[in-house]
């Protein structure tokens, strides 16, 4: 696969020397010539250096490694090189005291898709730290990381899915474009637990067996031993 990389910042580096040692053709591209060239030799294999509208015009798929506030403007100055593109976002729209800079307004990738409407806007990546994505793969207590994949497209999200495989993660149907605020939102959410709170976001979802509830004898048997709970501390006070 051809993949164009916007930007030469730390998601440009952990994803596209994943995609490079895949076997994927890779051009890096940058407004800094110097960066894009620099870039591009660490990630190594097939990848090239080269100007953003080159790696836009390269790419079957391009990634779109940039700040938020520069996004959509990149996108709309490369909006004909993106004609028919699946165009990746990973970008999260969060500033100051965590909060989200596109409450009330539409997402990030909403930005994107109205920026390059001849683009297929996919959202993915999101939602970890560039050092997670550097990872050779991120598996965690045995388990490879779930990506969530947010697009209406299904060329261009089996496209993503397979990007997703390749940095060894498991890619998870996220639904379609309009759910990309969500998976924003939620970057919002864990970037402020994680550092403000020093919380383990791990934590707060139960496993998927009880994701509706408890089952009838799961439930009976939380009562129980409840009972038994609240049985022994009465007879302690006794």
């Amino acid at each position: 696969m051809r993949i164009g990389v916007l930007g030469t910042g730390g998601m440009a580096d952990a994803l596209a020397t994943h995609w490079a040692r895949a076997g994927h053709e890779v051009t890096v591209g940058g407004r800094d010539a110097d960066k894009a060239e620099r870039l591009a030799t660490r990630i190594g294999g097939s990848a090239k250096p080269a100007g953003l509208r080159a790696a836009a015009a390269f790419g079957q798929v391009v990634l779109a490694a940039l700040p938020y506030d520069a996004g959509a403007g990149v996108a709309r100055e490369l909006r004909a090189d993106l004609d028919g593109k699946v165009l990746l976002d990973c970008s999260n729209p969060v500033g100051p005291g965590f909060r989200l800079l596109t409450e009330g307004g539409p997402s990030a990738a909403r930005q994107l898709a109205a920026a390059a409407p001849g683009a297929h806007v996919v959202k993915a990546f999101n939602l970890c730290h560039e050092d997670v994505w550097r990872m050779r793969p991120p598996v965690f207590d045995g388990r490879p990381l779930a990506v969530p994949v947010c697009g209406d497209d299904q060329a261009a999200l089996a496209r993503v899915r397979e990007l997703v495989r390749d940095v060894g993660c498991a890619p998870v149907a996220g639904g379609g474009l309009e759910r990309a605020g969500l998976l924003e939102a939620t970057a919002a959410l864990f970037i402020a637990l994680w550092v403000a709170e020093e919380a383990d976001v791990q934590a707060i979802a139960p496993p998927l067996a009880y994701a509706a509830g408890p089952g009838r004898e799961q439930a009976e048997g939380g009562e129980r031993a409840d009972g038994g709970r609240r049985r022994r501390t009465a007879c302690g006070r006794q």
